[in-house]
């Protein structure tokens, strides 16, 4: 009788299930997993919830097994890619003494593409604010993770990575906003057919009012680098000009922005607009602009952390102790559970995670302390996702 095929609930493998087992002995680790019976009457909702679940869990161990095993001691402390950092859910180490601190510099020297000149290219920014009274706790794990789960699970040559945070030690590398404009135009620089584009940010997102009429809601949606309060914010209009337009036919841009007020952030023209249920319709943004946001050619997708009218959470009710950023963990947990992952499950799931953590939050918004004292600590936001075309999200495979 054909079997099925289940994961390892301790190391993750796939293992090919007997019809009538109800337990498998694991090859590569050794360990037995409890396997679900199939079900005449099968349910897609049920089994995601379930998959969703089984890759908590998973993922929870990995972090348990990650906590007992020492770490490297290269670069600035941190596990640098080794597998005990599992998605490196850590606490950073405490910041140098402001005067070991690098200044940041108001020029900053050219990033040069990666030896290879790879077909995928990634830019991490996390900004954590340090010593300010918004500071953000879980920014740099973000990033940490987001590079472990793109070198280890999807191929990205780290060479080919760039990661801007507070802690870096070249002075270039901290997320100013004249390094972070530096360092998108770097992501797309070269760019070709066939390549593959990630833009990931972990911080403090805003609005301003929008002077172009180019916005539904009257306000430009913006990215707060760590410089932001003397050298301003970054506006979605320069983030659509430098990394969406110019993408070239073949190639495809993933932004995965975990930030406050971020669902157009990229002001892309399509935004898929989901309800509770997973039904979705396209809302076309790209009519109320007089210039063009579409591409060149390619195909850009955003993922952000919430609608533009709501907020983010930095927060440990997912990690269990250390602060993460509430899409970016959710993100992380979504694709590492799938096989064949649309976007439209992607995105579900994402936001099935989000609504069943309830405690531990840390809002990156403003706004913070007044939607606490009002709604409580609920996490009050849904996961987006805008494109630069129209497409069927759960048709269309999701792959970086």
């Amino acid at each position: 009788m054909a079997g099925r095929r289940e994961r390892c609930s301790w190391c993750g493998v796939k293992l090919v299930v007997p019809a009538e087992a109800q337990t498998i002995q694991c090859g590569a680790c050794h360990r037995v997993t409890r396997v679900n019976q199939p079900s005449i009457n099968f349910n897609p909702l049920i089994q995601a919830t379930h998959s969703i679940n089984h890759a908590v869990s998973r993922l929870r161990t990995l972090m348990v097994d990650a906590a007992a095993s020492p770490s490297s001691s290269t670069g600035t402390g941190w596990c640098s890619g080794a597998p005990a950092a599992a998605f490196g859910y850590y606490n950073p180490p405490p910041p140098p003494p402001p005067a070991c601190q690098p200044s940041w510099p108001s020029v900053p020297k050219p990033l040069m593409p990666p030896s290879a000149y790879g077909r995928k290219r990634a830019l991490l920014c996390g900004v954590s604010y340090h010593g300010r009274s918004y500071n953000l706790k879980g920014t740099v794990n973000d990033v940490n993770c987001m590079k472990y789960f793109l070198v280890n699970r999807r191929g990205f040559p780290a060479d080919s990575i760039r990661m801007l945070t507070e802690y870096e030690a070249d002075p270039y590398r901290i997320p100013t906003k004249q390094n972070i404009r530096m360092a998108l135009q770097w992501l797309v620089q070269g760019c070709r057919s066939g390549d593959s584009l990630v833009f990931h940010f972990s911080g403090h997102g805003s609005t301003q009012p929008d002077y172009n009429m180019d916005e539904i809601d009257g306000y430009d949606e913006t990215l707060c680098p760590v410089d932001f309060e003397t050298q301003g914010m970054i506006l979605d209009d320069e983030i659509n000009a430098t990394i969406v337009r110019p993408l070239p036919h073949g190639a495809k841009l993933h932004a995965i922005i975990d930030a406050c007020h971020s669902g157009t952030v990229l002001d892309l023209p399509f935004l898929c607009r989901m309800n509770r249920e997973g039904c979705y319709v396209w809302e076309d943004h790209g009519r109320w602009s007089s210039v063009y946001k579409g591409t060149s050619g390619g195909l850009a997708v955003s993922i952000s952390a919430c609608d533009d009218h709501q907020t983010s959470s930095d927060t440990t009710a997912l990690s269990g102790d250390t602060s993460t950023g509430a899409l970016t963990y959710s993100f992380i947990q979504a694709v590492e559970n799938d096989r064949g992952l649309t976007y439209g499950y992607l995105l579900n799931a994402m936001r099935q995670i989000i609504r069943e953590a309830r405690s531990g939050i840390r809002l990156k918004g403003p706004i913070a302390a007044l939607v606490n004292k009002v709604f409580g600590t609920e996490f009050l936001q849904e996961p987006q996702l805008t494109s630069s075309e129209k497409f069927d999200i759960y048709s269309k495979q999701f792959v970086l």
